[in-house]
């Protein structure tokens, strides 16, 4: 396996994560090849020096390969689909990660296909948004083979710098994203509700949740959605 800044990475999914997350590693200078469906929404990373191949199957020579795709049946087709990375030959790169958020049957099927075809499976969720990964405060957890998450995390660590948690064998990384949005839900539910209560009771809105941010219950996410609230604007 090549250095760091010497292997060759391929990309996949340039959605609203997608493409920040590629955009780190390009910028970070990194040997990064691109394909997503619709060919314009890689252009500006070709701009920073982005290679953009016509197929998936035009990545099979890669070192890394990364996906971030919306469902795992996503995964499976830009994979070892019939226009997929191992389409006419079988052949795929030795180290494949995956960023997308998948059920926990879906990495591992995907994880013993795989297998089958010579690449070790990297599962690599991650928690943020686009916001969040553009102000490098992206965070991911990885599990699989100790060796494959070896090569894989200075990657990951790229576009996610405030921390990546190795966590153990095979899909544990999906348990913990899992876990992760059940808290993510409790959690706004509940801010969502206080909030509205202390607003029904005459207390402002604004002057809550400054109080709440500024006390051992604020945290990073309780202070990004406050704009939301006080505003009673979803869209942000």
């Amino acid at each position: 396996m090549a250095t760091p800044n010497a292997q060759k990475i391929g990309w996949i999914g340039l959605g609203r994560m997608g493409l920040p997350m590629a955009e780190r590693l390009i910028k970070a200078g990194h040997d990064v090849s691109i394909w997503n469906r619709t060919r314009a929404k890689a252009e500006p990373l070709a701009k920073i020096g982005g290679k953009i191949v016509n197929r998936p199957a035009d990545l099979k020579s890669v070192d890394v390969l990364f996906s971030i795709v919306a469902t795992g049946k996503d995964v499976q087709d830009v994979l070892y689909g019939e226009n997929g990375v191992a389409a006419g030959g079988g052949k795929m790169p030795p180290v494949v990660v995956d960023c997308s958020t998948i059920a926990v049957e879906e990495s591992a099927a995907i994880r013993h296909k795989l297998k089958s075809l010579g690449a070790d499976f990297v599962a690599a969720p991650v928690s943020g948004n686009a916001k969040v990964i553009k102000a490098g405060q992206l965070s991911a957890v990885v599990s699989g083979a100790e060796a494959a998450c070896k090569i894989a995390m200075p990657l990951v660590e790229v576009f996610a710098p405030r921390g990546v948690s190795y966590v153990g064998q095979a899909e544990l990384a999906r348990v913990c994203k899992i876990a992760h949005n059940v808290m993510l839900g409790v959690v706004i539910e509940n801010l969502i509700e206080i909030t509205l209560l202390t607003n029904k009771m005459g207390v402002p809105r604004h002057a809550f949740l400054a109080f709440l941010n500024n006390g051992v219950m604020g945290s990073m996410f309780t202070r990004y959605k406050s704009p939301a609230l006080v505003n009673l604007d979803w869209t942000t």
